[in-house]
């Protein structure tokens, strides 16, 4: 099978807009969390989020992208845009059948179909819809508007497994490529939750944070005072390449893709199985698909949103898998990005692949006290970055409805 590299990436979020401003950030330790600005969130059980509030999309997409588009989709053409400018490929150099775009999200157009239903209401319940209220709303838009505007002919579909979509979708990628089916895709994730409805629901499931006192301090993995995952947007965009064709056009390959996984819970619709035994055989098949061995591993970064339930479980799974391995160093990143749901997994395997590049593993932020549910043992970077040589790096995503999407990138 063919090999499989990264050769470009985007990011849009709340941490940064683009790749150095989003990686200064993560390894700074700067959590943008504030209160939402979008609508009033006074009558809501959580009032924060990681909202982005810095970014025009009119400065980066023509008029008719914008009215056509829900705004999950334009994160996803903006971080696109980004990814394929860092990569450096030109379509006109290649088959356009040759590049393709598999992408991942779990809300899709949440804010179009809240916007629309509260119009259709105001206008009492008169059936005048925008003409773009279904195309807007569709999970499978942002994969194919990157591929109208880019003109890529290739493999084109999306993938929706909750929080895990946009590993989900990498993995999807990577296969396409290592099976000879497409020279580059362009891959990840992106999701626009930051509304009315998203933050009523997941309050609702007792899932948010309340910290609304100290927004920054809210998203605490592991620590033994976590209540609640903060609540994000944006999107991640990597761009996936065949090795040789990366190689012979002089592409700076960033790292390569050696191994991925997913396996289901088959627990709950909405908790990790307690002892991880679905998250357990993904890190153990994901060693097995790139011939490697716990041993390995260098840095993890965990799923972990700062639920009470799911670090537990979680840190249980890597202990069973990794527990011999006295080299291996864990850190939460959602403690500053907060929780991009669809796109947590691309934002997390730009931060991993940053992390084999620069040699560093960024911090756990705001956990002082580490629940003593969590085994002991485990070497969770908290507070500040280190500087460590990281060879090899597994990205943990996992989804409502049992999904494990586990993704191990190497140094090539």
């Amino acid at each position: 099978m063919k090999r499989v590299v990264v050769t470009g990436m985007g990011v849009v979020s709340a941490t940064g807009n683009d790749v150095a401003a989003f990686w200064n950030n993560i390894v700074e330790g700067n959590s943008p969390a504030k209160s939402i600005t979008r609508f009033n969130p006074e009558k809501f059980k959580t009032h924060f989020a990681t909202q982005i509030v810095d970014l025009n999309p009119a400065a980066y997409l023509d008029r008719n992208d914008i009215k056509r588009s829900d705004l999950y989709t334009q994160y996803a053409l903006i971080a696109a845009r980004q990814a394929i400018a860092d990569s450096g490929f030109d379509i006109n150099d290649m088959s356009p059948f040759d590049v393709g775009v598999i992408f991942g999200t779990a809300q899709g157009g949440m804010e179009t179909l809240e916007q629309q239903y509260k119009e259709y209401a105001l206008s009492g319940f008169e059936p005048h819809f925008n003409p773009f209220f279904i195309p807007k709303t569709l999970v499978n838009m942002a994969a194919g508007i990157i591929s109208i505007k880019f003109g890529f002919m290739g493999v084109n579909f999306s993938t929706a497994s909750a929080c895990a979509s946009a590993n989900t979708a990498i993995m999807d990628a990577f296969n396409y490529i290592r099976w000879g089916k497409a020279k580059i895709i362009v891959t990840g994730g992106s999701d626009a939750p930051i509304s009315e409805a998203s933050i009523g629901g997941y309050n609702s499931l007792k899932a948010l944070s309340t910290r609304n006192d100290d927004p920054t301090k809210a998203s605490r993995p592991f620590d033994i005072d976590r209540e609640g995952f903060v609540m994000g947007e944006g999107a991640g965009v990597l761009i996936l390449e065949e090795y040789e064709h990366a190689k012979a056009r002089g592409a700076n390959i960033y790292a390569e893709i050696a191994g991925a996984a997913m396996t289901s819970d088959a627990y709950h619709i909405t908790a990790t199985h307690p002892e991880g035994k679905g998250a357990i055989q993904g890190m153990k098949l994901a060693l097995q698909d790139g011939g490697l061995n716990a041993d390995d591993i260098d840095y993890v970064n965990a799923h972990a949103t700062s639920t009470p339930v799911g670090d537990i479980s979680e840190a249980k799974a890597v202990k069973e898998v990794f527990g011999a391995n006295k080299n291996l160093h864990i850190s939460a990143t959602k403690s500053v990005t907060g929780h991009l749901l669809g796109a947590a997994g691309a934002i997390e395997a730009i931060i991993s692949v940053k992390a084999i590049i620069e040699g560093i593993i960024p911090p756990t932020i705001n956990t002082e006290t580490i629940d003593p549910e969590i085994p002991a043992g485990l070497k969770i970077v908290t507070k500040e970055a280190i500087n460590k040589k990281v060879d090899a790096a597994l990205s943990n995503t996992f989804g409502f409805g049992g999904h494990n999407g586990i993704i191990i990138f190497k140094k090539i």
